[in-house]
């Protein structure tokens, strides 16, 4: 009978806190008032009986990727997808090897590739990212991202997705949300992966596009990418993209850094409750710690008006208790 009873209080023990957990949306959130702040603004805008309650037709939610959604150090995943194509195709531009910034990618000299600018960066998005139909770049990125490790984490960047925010988003969309990825990222690169890793379908994400065109090859249609930006998603560009893209002003924006700081003021200037959300990279142990001084997702003029504009900033290293998924 003793053992009987031990069996029987084990199981009602398991069964409660399972129980807890699953009545918890954002397990990954330490209690305190950002979680709050979350939760209260999620609760308010669907209690039908409530002054502010918000249609499910407009209950659009924006997210931004880099530094976001995922980590963005040591540099922006995408430019070290860059790199490794630049290297991979080097040995049919032989004169790339004195050439910056293609030299500096070659060699994996961070420091001259920030040297060359923006004008650089875009050089070499421009050869490593076009000649090629979408599809076809669709399957190159998806075979880097599906082998290539982090330098530090030594895990695959698809893995490096941030658990708290994925949590998030699936109790946004729990409550009638939209969710969409407004990134400065290329957007073919990211809706590579949106739907599998994030749950947001290719159509609802926003990014910074080249050019393309419609072209017969050998007698079959395809989406050709030319070597020439159509679109910067970036800063005053993102209220821009949303617009052209979603249609609706949000009445929800996350973001980590001044890029994103247009697209958080615009979200949150429009009538009705609206959230501004950042994500302060405070966490020197467990991911990165930076803000003001960083050369990739510098926070700083969002960081000082957070609080007059009534934005709520997340501390990761207080406010999460997990950061990545475990390993599988």
């Amino acid at each position: 009978m003793f053992l009987y009873r031990c069996v029987l209080l084990i199981a009602a023990l398991l069964f409660s806190a399972s129980a807890a957990q699953a009545a918890d949306p954002l397990p990954s959130w330490n209690d305190g008032p950002t979680k709050d702040a979350v939760e209260a603004f999620v609760m308010k805008v669907t209690d039908k009986d409530g002054p502010d309650f918000v249609p499910r037709a407009d209950r659009v939610a924006v997210f931004d990727n880099d530094g976001n959604l995922w980590a963005e150090k040591p540099v922006y995943f995408q430019l070290l997808f860059a790199i490794n194509r630049v290297k991979a195709m080097a040995p049919d531009h032989p004169d790339w090897k004195d050439k910056q910034p293609f030299k500096g990618a070659i060699e994996g000299d961070m420091k001259a590739l920030a040297a060359s600018g923006e004008r650089g960066l875009l050089e070499l998005l421009a050869a490593s990212h076009t000649g090629m139909s979408s599809a076809e770049f669709q399957k190159i990125a998806g075979e880097w991202l599906a082998t290539a490790k982090h330098p530090h984490f030594k895990r695959g960047y698809t893995e490096l997705v941030y658990q708290p925010m994925l949590e998030l988003l699936s109790y946004l969309r729990d409550n009638g949300f939209t969710t969409y990825i407004v990134s400065g990222g290329g957007i073919e690169f990211v809706r590579n992966f949106s739907e599998p890793v994030y749950g947001i379908p290719p159509a609802q994400v926003v990014g910074s596009s080249i050019k393309t065109e419609y072209k017969l090859v050998d007698g079959e249609p395809k989406i050709m990418r030319l070597p020439e930006m159509n679109f910067i998603d970036d800063k005053a560009g993102k209220p821009v993209g949303i617009n052209q893209h979603i249609g609706k002003r949000p009445i929800f924006a996350s973001g980590n850094s001044d890029g994103d700081f247009e697209m958080l003021e615009w979200t949150t200037a429009g009538e009705g409750p609206r959230f501004g959300l950042i994500v302060h990279h405070t966490d020197a142990e467990r991911e990165y710690a930076y803000d003001r001084d960083s050369h990739v997702g510098r926070l700083d003029k969002a960081l000082d008006q957070a609080a007059d504009r009534g934005w709520t900033v997340i501390d990761m290293k207080n406010d999460w208790n997990q950061i990545f998924p475990a390993p599988d």
